[in-house]
Protein backbone atom coordinates (compact mmCIF):
# COMPACT_ATOMS: atom_id res chain seq x y z
CA UNK A 1 0.00 0.00 0.00
CA UNK A 2 1.35 3.64 -0.69
CA UNK A 3 1.17 5.68 2.17
CA UNK A 4 2.36 8.94 3.52
CA UNK A 5 6.20 9.28 4.21
CA UNK A 6 5.93 12.44 6.67
CA UNK A 7 4.56 16.18 6.41
CA UNK A 8 5.44 18.06 3.52
CA UNK A 9 4.72 21.53 4.50
CA UNK A 10 2.23 23.93 6.69
CA UNK A 11 0.06 26.32 5.18
CA UNK A 12 -1.78 28.66 6.78
CA UNK A 13 -4.48 31.67 5.41
CA UNK A 14 -3.69 34.88 7.49
CA UNK A 15 -6.11 36.82 8.87
CA UNK A 16 -4.56 40.34 8.06
CA UNK A 17 -1.22 40.97 6.38
CA UNK A 18 0.62 37.79 5.34
CA UNK A 19 4.22 39.69 4.94
CA UNK A 20 3.91 41.14 8.80
CA UNK A 21 2.49 37.68 9.93
CA UNK A 22 5.91 36.01 8.17
CA UNK A 23 8.10 39.08 9.50
CA UNK A 24 6.67 37.97 12.76
CA UNK A 25 7.77 34.76 12.68
CA UNK A 26 11.02 35.81 11.78
CA UNK A 27 11.74 38.10 14.54
CA UNK A 28 9.93 35.98 16.97
CA UNK A 29 10.30 32.60 16.32
CA UNK A 30 13.54 33.06 14.03
CA UNK A 31 12.26 31.37 11.00
CA UNK A 32 14.04 32.31 8.32
CA UNK A 33 12.00 33.42 5.75
CA UNK A 34 13.37 33.00 1.73
CA UNK A 35 12.78 35.72 -0.93
CA UNK A 36 9.59 33.90 -2.00
CA UNK A 37 7.79 34.79 1.38
CA UNK A 38 7.82 31.28 3.09
CA UNK A 39 10.43 29.11 4.64
CA UNK A 40 12.17 25.69 4.07
CA UNK A 41 13.07 23.84 7.23
CA UNK A 42 15.72 21.11 6.82
CA UNK A 43 15.57 17.95 9.00
CA UNK A 44 19.93 18.08 9.03
CA UNK A 45 19.98 21.22 10.54
CA UNK A 46 17.92 19.52 13.52
CA UNK A 47 20.32 18.58 16.24
CA UNK A 48 17.79 17.43 18.84
CA UNK A 49 18.52 14.18 20.49
CA UNK A 50 15.16 12.42 19.42
CA UNK A 51 17.19 12.00 16.38
CA UNK A 52 14.11 14.31 14.50
CA UNK A 53 10.27 13.02 14.07
CA UNK A 54 7.06 15.11 13.20
CA UNK A 55 4.18 14.55 15.39
CA UNK A 56 0.49 14.36 13.57
CA UNK A 57 -2.37 13.80 15.38
CA UNK A 58 -6.23 14.45 15.93
CA UNK A 59 -8.36 16.56 18.74
CA UNK A 60 -11.54 15.59 19.77
CA UNK A 61 -14.31 18.10 18.57
CA UNK A 62 -14.74 19.16 21.91
CA UNK A 63 -11.24 19.61 22.66
CA UNK A 64 -9.52 22.97 25.13
CA UNK A 65 -6.19 22.27 23.72
CA UNK A 66 -6.08 24.73 21.16
CA UNK A 67 -7.13 27.47 23.69
CA UNK A 68 -7.17 30.33 23.79
CA UNK A 69 -7.02 30.61 20.19
CA UNK A 70 -10.32 29.68 18.24
CA UNK A 71 -8.44 27.85 14.93
CA UNK A 72 -8.69 24.60 14.65
CA UNK A 73 -5.14 23.66 14.34
CA UNK A 74 -1.70 24.26 16.13
CA UNK A 75 1.16 24.08 14.71
CA UNK A 76 4.02 22.54 16.84
CA UNK A 77 7.71 24.44 16.69
CA UNK A 78 10.85 22.41 17.23
CA UNK A 79 13.42 24.74 19.05
CA UNK A 80 16.88 24.43 19.80
CA UNK A 81 16.65 26.14 23.38
CA UNK A 82 13.17 26.62 24.78
CA UNK A 83 14.29 28.85 28.19
CA UNK A 84 16.23 31.40 26.08
CA UNK A 85 13.64 31.24 23.06
CA UNK A 86 10.92 32.47 25.60
CA UNK A 87 13.48 34.93 27.85
CA UNK A 88 13.73 36.20 23.76
CA UNK A 89 9.50 36.61 23.34
CA UNK A 90 9.16 37.73 26.92
CA UNK A 91 11.63 40.46 25.84
CA UNK A 92 9.86 41.49 23.35
CA UNK A 93 6.08 41.95 24.89
CA UNK A 94 4.97 38.33 23.83
CA UNK A 95 3.14 36.53 27.07
CA UNK A 96 3.79 32.49 27.57
CA UNK A 97 -0.09 31.29 27.65
CA UNK A 98 0.82 28.17 29.30
CA UNK A 99 4.41 26.62 30.59
CA UNK A 100 6.88 26.05 30.18
CA UNK A 101 6.21 22.60 31.24
CA UNK A 102 8.26 19.38 30.98
CA UNK A 103 7.42 15.85 29.63
CA UNK A 104 8.91 12.71 28.58
CA UNK A 105 9.68 14.11 25.54
CA UNK A 106 11.03 17.32 26.42
CA UNK A 107 10.11 20.88 27.14
CA UNK A 108 6.80 22.84 26.52
CA UNK A 109 5.87 26.36 26.11
CA UNK A 110 2.63 28.14 24.38
CA UNK A 111 2.27 31.64 23.11
CA UNK A 112 -0.08 33.55 20.56
CA UNK A 113 0.60 34.89 17.23
CA UNK A 114 -1.05 37.73 15.98
CA UNK A 115 -3.88 36.21 13.99
CA UNK A 116 -4.66 34.49 17.24
CA UNK A 117 -3.19 31.17 16.78
CA UNK A 118 -1.88 29.00 19.66
CA UNK A 119 1.45 28.23 19.02
CA UNK A 120 3.50 25.34 20.87
CA UNK A 121 7.22 25.46 21.14
CA UNK A 122 8.15 22.21 21.68
CA UNK A 123 12.46 21.46 22.78
CA UNK A 124 12.59 17.92 22.03
CA UNK A 125 14.32 15.37 23.94
CA UNK A 126 14.51 11.43 23.58
CA UNK A 127 11.51 9.97 25.29
CA UNK A 128 13.09 9.29 29.12
CA UNK A 129 10.58 9.23 32.06
CA UNK A 130 13.52 11.54 33.69
CA UNK A 131 13.07 14.00 31.67
CA UNK A 132 9.70 15.12 33.58
CA UNK A 133 10.01 17.16 36.28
Amino acid sequence: MAKVTGIGGVFLRCKGDSKALAAWYEQHLGIPLESWGGAVLKWPEDTASDGGLTVWNLAEHDSTWFAPSESAFMINYRVDDLDGLLAQLQAAGIAVVDGPQSHENGKFAWVMDPDGNKVELWEPMAWDEKNKR
